[in-house]
């Protein structure tokens, strides 16, 4: 097993340095120009001062740069940050503050908005890449042009696998997010599980879209890096260069969210290409019809392999087996090492029998060390005995199947993105017209959910739905922000006042 995550693309550079492991919108990098590229930053990260112990955030969609800077971060000790890159430099600055980072590196125009907020962090350095890097920042590709010291090996001596690794960002039921905090073993382990389920090989080209600052899509990287498969990378999701990818590079894997296939169904021109290269598919992010799955195994002409996790688990928790037993609608069984189980959600310790409807829980190396900054919340999550709450309902099978039955109970999860209701009504609150407001969701067939918001005006006030979108968008990563938005003279409560989120579709109109 690797000894840390920066030994992923450095072990796979000394076996076969020659052998392609990236393509990004038409060019290719060599494992090898990977490793080297990674250990320049780490010469100019250190030179700026960066150590281990350190946390480096990132900002930026999928591109070889976020790459070179993930690794380089890791090999250098320090802790990285992977932030969604749909978040507004509000929403960033939150968390880059909250996780003490150090710096960040991130897109050019990413890092020109956090230049006016960046005074509510605890930044010392600002790193871009692109064009147009702003002033003030400091240029990506200069400190790529660093020179390591001859006698300086990256990664650097005495990671250990349970240093912590990575804090990634998960929207919290009290309106802010929190960092899960994670160490080299968690990663580590789950990357090499991950591969154990789906034999993923050094004979494999996965074409994925997702990003890589979600769980998921981070241990697809990783997966591809240390075992030294071909990741074709995309930017953003388009069902035809998605399915171009596959043709042209003959992939063996492809990943994605469910809506991404449903896209990719209904894509008039899905039948002219040819599909026969990929030997499975994967599937996680939100629940999928078994209509839809059965599907996309007749167009694509391979399994899809649904799998489940969470960012407290710094990626899969569960998931079924490339050649093993299959159920559709299950999220398969625990990874290798891991343990599931099926508690009672009230008290969080009493194991439920088969077939029994309780909370899932995992428990195992891959659970994240705490949030940071937040003992209240890890003590909630955490339990003593070492089992980690998920807050997802679920049953278990007599054959050790799992099939999730709800999510906790005010999740919405839109395309694959988590989206919790404090969070938005904590933004409609600060609107200055606004006396009341809670978040709901819609059914939709293409993205499962969508956010709806019923807002109460204060007295004399006359609300504009399209000023309150502004005010959204404003604040919030699009995804998150409310597609619906319904002005209501009250809500619905329970006798304590507390609003009954349950009972809001009951003001439909």
């Amino acid at each position: 097993m690797h000894n840390s995550v920066g030994e992923f693309i450095t072990r796979s550079a000394q076996r076969q340095p020659d052998k392609v492991a990236l393509i990004f919108e038409s060019r290719s990098w060599t494992i090898a120009e990977l490793d080297s590229a990674s250990s320049a930053l780490c010469a100019g990260l250190e030179r700026l001062g960066l150590m281990r112990g350190d946390c480096i955030t990132l900002y930026a969609q999928n591109c070889p740069e976020w790459i070179i800077g993930y690794y380089a971060a890791v090999k250098i000790g320090a802790v990285v940050n992977p932030l969604n890159s749909m978040l507004t430099a509000d929403e960033a600055a939150y968390a880059m503050n909250d996780c003490g980072a150090r710096a960040v590196i991130g897109a050019a125009e990413k890092i020109s908005a956090l230049q006016a907020v960046s005074h509510r962090t605890r930044l010392e350095w600002q790193i871009a890449f692109g064009d147009d890097v702003p002033a003030g920042a400091i240029s990506f590709a200069e400190l790529l042009a660093e020179e390591p010291l001859p006698s300086r090996r990256y990664p650097v001596e005495g990671i250990s696998l349970d240093d912590p690794c990575s804090i990634g960002y998960t929207s919290g039921t009290t309106g802010h997010p929190k960092g899960a905090l994670l160490s080299h073993r968690a990663i580590v382990m789950n990357t090499a599980m991950t591969a154990v389920m789906h034999v993923r090989t050094a004979h494999d080209i996965v074409v994925s879209a997702l990003p890589c600052t979600h769980v998921y899509g981070n241990i697809v990287m990783h997966t591809m890096f240390a075992y030294g498969g071909t990741l074709v990378l995309h930017r953003t999701f388009d069902a035809a260069r998605m399915l171009e990818s596959i043709q042209r590079y003959r992939a063996t894997l492809l990943e994605g969210v469910p809506t991404m296939y449903m896209y990719m169904l209904d894509f008039p021109q899905l039948g002219e290409y040819d599909l026969s290269s990929l030997i499975r598919a994967t599937v996680g992010g939100q629940a999928m019809p078994e209509a839809k799955m059965r599907a996309v195994e007749a167009a694509f002409g391979c399994p899809l392999i649904e799998l489940w996790g969470m960012t407290e688990l710094g990626g899969l928790g569960t998931t079924q087996t490339l050649y093993g037993p299959k159920k559709h609608g299950s999220i398969g069984t625990a990874l290798p090492h891991l343990q599931a189980r099926i508690a009672n959600s009230d008290d969080g310790q009493s194991v439920l029998a088969a077939g029994e409807v309780g909370e899932l829980q995992i428990r195992g190396p891959v659970t994240m060390q705490g949030y940071v900054g937040n003992s209240v919340a890890t003590a909630e999550t955490l339990l003593d005995n070492g089992w980690l709450r998920t807050g997802d309902l679920a049953r278990m099978d007599e054959d050790g199947f799992i099939f999730i039955m709800d999510r906790s109970k005010d999740l919405i999860i839109t395309g694959g993105f988590n989206i919790y209701p404090a969070e938005l009504e904590r933004v409609l609150a600060e609107h200055p017209g606004v006396a009341m407001a809670a978040v709901g969701r819609i059914l939709d067939e293409t993205k499962g959910e969508l956010a709806k918001a019923y807002v109460v005006a204060r007295s004399g006030v006359t609300l504009d739905v399209a000023d309150l979108e502004r005010h959204c968008r404003e604040r919030l990563a699009a995804y998150k922000v409310p597609r619906l938005y319904q002005i209501v003279d009250d809500l619905p409560k329970t006798s304590t006042g507390k609003i009954l989120r349950k009972e809001l579709y009951k003001l439909d109109e």
